[in-house]
């Protein structure tokens, strides 16, 4: 009399155990992807079809299909295009600023200095604090009568007592002033990416290049950069997307102003679609941002990676 073999049936209960285990990780998953979901893939797809439609604030009539009309128009909307280009000098003008004051930062931080661990508590506390609590903080400092700003030019006797200059309402002066803040704002979150990156750096490298008498700049080049270069890439690339999407913090200083110097295109599509009511062209112009951004970026991130497989 023949038995069957137990491989088998270890085989077949090893069968049986797989999706179990299968279903299990998924009941573990579910609570973080239900959030992402519902708050984030819900939304953007209802905004992509929104930008389709003629949906309107307070209209009685039901919203009508009106397929690409909404990104007809915004091609010959020569106010959003002048939005964009002012996006994208904003954008340029954090974004690379910030990157050369956060590196020139976390190599200081880097140094094994007295009191280092106060001087990285102090660099990081623009972070914590609230894009709101952000600009209203520099509003008061860019204030015309009682700001520290003209208050320090007439101490040294660059302005006079009456010549408190309006830094946020001045044609010439808005975006350059919103632009400080944007670096001084981003600069921590940057710092901590390139300090994070500078611990890695192994020091028995830059000992192996000064034995070789490497000075400081050619161990930089040589040696360190190579090391944090994709960390500096994908930071760089993170804060020009978060930087051109910006809206609080300008909002909160200059709401556009003055004369649509400062508008932002986020704040472009805020005033369509939450001041006049034009859901549907707002959610065109969302959607277009993303797509131009979206190439400018790939663009950007193929002709870093091309010179960095060149060198």
């Amino acid at each position: 009399m023949t038995t069957a073999p137990r491989r088998s049936t270890t085989a077949g209960s090893r069968r049986t155990v797989g999706p179990r285990r299968d279903h299990g990780a998924w009941f573990l998953v579910l609570p973080a992807l239900l959030p992402i979901l519902v708050l984030s893939v819900g939304p953007l797809l209802y905004g992509i079809g929104l930008a389709f439609t003629d949906a309107q604030s307070g209209r009685t009539q039901p919203t009508q299909w009106v397929g690409a009309l909404n990104f007809s128009d915004l091609l010959r909307d020569s106010l959003f295009w002048e939005s964009f280009r002012i996006g994208l000098v904003w954008a340029v003008g954090v974004t690379v600023p910030q990157f050369v004051l956060a590196l020139g930062l976390a190599l200081l931080l880097n140094l094994d200095l007295r009191l280092r661990w106060l001087a990285r508590a102090l660099a990081i506390i623009p972070w914590a604090m609230p894009e709101g609590v952000v600009g209203i903080m520099w509003r008061l400092v860019y204030h015309p009568d009682a700001g520290v700003l003209n208050e320090t030019l007439r101490r040294l006797g660059l302005a006079g007592a009456g010549d408190g200059r309006d830094w946020l309402s001045g044609l010439a002066t808005a975006l350059p002033a919103v632009i400080l803040v944007g670096i001084w704002a981003g600069m921590p979150q940057t710092t901590v990416s390139l300090l994070a990156g500078l611990q890695n750096v192994p020091r028995e490298l830059h000992e192996a290049a000064s034995m070789d008498g490497a000075g400081g700049w050619r161990r930089f080049r040589t040696v360190t950069w190579p090391a944090i270069r994709p960390i500096a890439l994908a930071i760089t690339a993170l804060n020009f997307i978060w930087n051109f999407n910006s809206f609080a913090l300008v909002f909160v200083l200059t709401d556009g102003g003055p004369g649509g110097r400062t508008r932002l295109p986020m704040l472009f599509a805020y005033e369509e679609a939450f001041r006049y009511g034009q859901f549907g062209y707002a959610a065109a112009m969302g959607l277009a941002m993303v797509a131009v951004i979206s190439v400018l970026l790939a663009v950007y991130l193929a002709g870093r990676l091309k010179r960095d497989e060149d060198k």
